[in-house]
């Protein structure tokens, strides 16, 4: 499969060939679902906690005598049935991660890839490099039409080029080793590098 590659400044920089086997899959959404599902969870910081009834601050004194009162017999403020008492079974701090293959995910990966092609949004530039200034790359971006971009280049970005693009509303960038598939899902359009195909086919097979 070939497309066409571009520079920054839209002007045409030859082709590139892209592997069917990584660009060329249909898209399955069971497999991105569970990927993002696995990612999305193991970012949970899971450290959500609340106070049961042996935390809560109050007395342990008897609230009331046990009989005559014609109410219920009650023996601590801190019963979960009372407003600001112990909450009973609360969430308490754990990890919400869980397991999934390797496999699964690197074809996550490559089904990721695949739908971008199939959705006619995935760009290949030359290179991602600039002068370091957000306000010349914000207009190169403009020009291109992406609003929001993910920019996945080889083993190490352009730090002129992640200074210029930190900026700027709506676009990533990435080295080849952090691309994801919740990102390349997350933005409409899907930009390559060179370097950074030859990095995923490297890491993909």
């Amino acid at each position: 499969m070939k497309l066409d590659v571009i520079n920054l400044d839209g002007g045409a920089a030859g082709e590139v060939e892209l592997d069917e086997a990584l660009f060329g899959l249909e898209p399955r959404a069971d497999i991105l679902h569970r990927v993002v599902r696995w990612q999305r969870n193991k970012a949970q910081a899971g450290t959500h906690k609340v106070k049961t009834r042996s935390e809560v601050s109050y007395s342990k004194k008897k609230i009331y005598r046990q009989k005559g009162t014609g109410g219920a017999r009650h023996g601590s403020r801190n019963a979960p049935i009372f407003r600001k008492g112990g909450i009973y079974k609360g969430p308490t701090p754990r990890s919400h991660g869980h397991e999934l293959p390797k496999k699964v995910r690197k074809l996550g990966l490559m089904h990721a890839l695949s739908s971008k092609v199939k959705d006619g949004s995935l760009v290949v530039i030359e290179a991602a490099d600039c002068d370091g200034k957000s306000k010349t790359l914000a207009k190169q971006v403009a020009n291109l039409g992406w609003k929001r971009a993910l920019i996945i280049d080889g083993a190490e970005v352009s730090e002129n080029f992640v200074r210029a693009a930190a900026n700027i509303e709506g676009l990533d960038v990435l080295p080849s080793q952090g691309a994801n598939v919740y990102d390349i899902l997350k933005r409409d359009t899907l930009v390559l590098t060179k370097a950074g195909v030859e990095a995923l086919e490297a890491r993909l097979k």
